[in-house]
């Protein structure tokens, strides 16, 4: 696919481009001393299950260039693959890559992920790096646009990475690069001798990045350079560095201060309320395949795997269903039915039924960012109301060309009869992604609705798109058509009780971005953009004469909720003369509190208000100057 012109988020100034290096005190060069310990000695391995051709499996006994020749192909046919319809999975068996003189380098490109497969993140090392640079979306050679603003769908996992920039000039290694934005997560990485650079500052300009998940990971010293947004949680951090916006932390050993908040940009909350880390695939003592399934935790801080392995449940994978994209999705529903969980392999599926999960303690995990599309207005995943403990991980949702009323339902009990609390969430849900738009015309009336009372959100990014390949055509034509076309009226709508979330990423939808209606709400980063693409504004005005709906709604007969860390942007692109009466909207109540959240005008359209007529307007006269709130109501 070729380059791209700039669709995403206008540049906010040259200041940005060494931010991440003068904040920080460092150079490019700055590398930290440490060494990896070497991984006790794994257990022979049972044959590799069949898990698709796009599953490719290392073994530690490859030489160094095969694996590289292997990665590299897989990069380079998914570096620019963003609305592609390939997936893959890179999975490390347990053992040591890559030497002191000769590392294992690779880079990860769209739909990939790359896992290892050990116990714990240190039973894999990888003796070099595993990065995302940024793409440049224009190749003019004057001005360049380089940015990880796009760099979406991909993930890195149950690694550690001893930092080797062997052979690299010295800004490449100066760092492990992670230059990315939505959906794509670290998770149990343990980064060693070197820094971990999170956005990528060796290309030429403007090298933003916007919005990512680092979970249950050790690291040195972290530069965080210009990305916007970002969550840290359950993690140990030597250094963080700078922030941009908004950049929160919770159960994070070594987070920085919130002090003197909003310079720096930081919310740091001492533990995570409720977790959960998401499933993963790893060999077992006898060299088994099997899927540990976490358990869930409460006000938690730190790495779950300190003290050995990551406390929960194996199941062996003759208890899944192992699903390929060519499977109708009768298949899969009865699958479920019989009692099976669910492992996705890399790939996209039709999905013209629902699949209905109703028994307790269900896993669904994909791997490669494996893709349920909806035909014929499908819901694609349903999860009925009496089953408790179940896993949605590792999946995305896509919206079908005919409109469906949900993509993902999670219902509650009938009657709005009250479920007692749990300590377990009912529903998890880790790195799911919902789209509507990009690859193909969407239409889903709701994506996301949450019914059912105790569910987790652990990383989800919710995406009415703002670009893609729908055959619109280009600039503000196109930008109608894909408002008329592309329909997505709420991204997420919470009608349960005692719903929590840590790291919320919502955007782009045609009303309310998000609606949370149930008590007890406790979120922990919320980031969203208004959408780009309304016509004029009296499309954007509600029947009420309201000036456009705010990116974050409380329901009005809510008495209890909270939100740490919280963001919404606006970019009027078709009409920059398009305004917005309030970013977050909540009811005045004293159990109803917003603490740290922001505005900012990406250069055009305007916000006048933060949150209910508080806080200063934001508009294209100071482009990327947010305006926030400390805390909602005043104290």
């Amino acid at each position: 696919m070729p380059p791209r012109p700039p669709h995403r988020r206008t540049p906010l100034r040259a200041a940005l481009t060494a931010l991440a290096l003068a904040l920080a005190g460092l150079s490019p060069l700055t590398v930290a001393p440490g060494t990896a310990a070497a991984p006790p000695p794994a257990p022979p391995a049972a044959a590799a299950p069949d898990l698709g051709d796009r599953v490719v499996v290392f073994d530690p006994s490859m030489p160094v260039a095969q694996i590289r020749e292997r990665a590299d192909a897989i990069w380079e046919q998914q570096v620019d693959a963003e609305m592609s319809e390939e997936r893959w999975s890179l999975l490390f068996l347990p053992g040591t890559y890559g030497t002191a003189e000769e590392p294992l380098q690779i880079k990860v490109g769209y739909y990939t992920e790359v896992a290892g497969l050990g116990a714990s993140p240190s039973d894999t090392v990888i003796n070099g790096k595993v990065e995302v640079y940024n793409r440049c979306l224009t190749d003019a050679p004057t001005q360049p646009y380089c940015v990880a603003l796009n760099n979406f769908w991909r993930s890195m996992s149950n690694l550690t990475i001893q930092v080797n920039g062997l052979g690299q000039d010295g800004c490449r290694a100066s760092a492990n690069f992670w230059a990315t934005s939505q959906a794509a997560s670290l998770r149990r990485v343990d980064v060693r001798g070197g820094n971990l650079s999170l956005m990528d500052y060796c290309t030429a300009g403007p090298q933003f990045a916007s919005g990512g998940y680092l979970g249950d990971s050790r690291a040195g010293t972290i530069i965080n350079g210009s990305q916007q947004q970002w969550i840290t949680r359950n993690s140990e951090v030597g250094e963080w560095t700078n922030g941009v916006w908004n950049q929160v932390f919770a159960g994070t050993v070594g987070a920085p201060s919130e002090a003197g908040f909003p310079t720096p940009p930081y919310t740091t909350l001492d533990r995570t309320p409720v977790s959960r880390e998401k499933p993963y695939l790893h060999l077992g003592a006898t060299g088994a395949w099997q899927v540990r399934v976490p358990d869930a935790q409460t006000s938690s801080r730190g790495i779950s795997w300190a003290d050995g392995p990551t406390a929960g449940r194996d199941l062996p994978l003759s208890a899944f269903h192992v699903a390929t994209p060519d499977q109708p999705a009768s298949v899969l529903a009865k699958a479920l039915d019989r009692g099976k969980h669910l492992l996705l392999t890399p790939g996209v599926y039709d999905v013209d039924r629902s699949l209905v999960i109703r028994r307790d303690d269900t896993v669904v995990l994909g791997l490669g960012h494996a893709t349920l599309t909806a035909v014929g207005g499908a819901t694609p995943v349903v999860v009925r109301h009496q089953a408790e403990g179940v896993v949605l991980a590792g999946i995305t949702v896509d919206a079908g060309t005919e409109l469906s009323p949900n993509l993902i339902h999670l219902q509650g009990q009938p009657g709005n009869k009250q479920k007692p609390r749990t300590t377990t969430p009912s529903t998890t849900l880790n790195d799911v992604y919902v789209r509507v738009g990009g690859p193909h015309i969407g239409k889903a009336d709701t994506s996301l609705r949450i019914d059912a009372d105790d569910v987790l959100i652990d990383h989800a990014w919710i995406w009415r798109a703002d670009h893609g390949v729908e055959g619109f055509t280009a600039g503000v034509a196109g930008d109608t058509d894909r408002w008329n076309t592309n329909i997505g009226r709420q991204g997420v709508v919470v009608d349960g009780d005692r719903v929590s979330a840590t790291g919320l990423f919502v955007e782009h939808y045609q009303e309310f971005n998000t609606v949370w209606n149930g008590e007890d709400g406790h979120v922990v980063l919320y980031q969203n953009e208004l959408p780009y693409d309304p016509p004029s504004q009296a499309d954007w005005t509600r029947p009420d004469g309201t000036l456009g709906w705010s990116g974050y709604k409380v329901g009005d007969d809510v008495t209890s909720h909270q939100l740490f860390g919280g963001g919404v942007y606006v970019y009027n692109r078709n009409d920059p003369s398009i305004t917005t009466e309030n970013g977050f909207e909540v009811p005045e109540r004293a159990g109803v509190r917003l603490h740290h959240v922001m505005t900012v005008n990406l250069d055009a359209g305007s916000i006048e208000h933060v949150v209910n007529g508080v806080g200063a307007r934001v508009d294209s006269s100071a482009p990327g100057v947010p305006s926030y709130v400390v805390d909602y109501p005043a104290p």
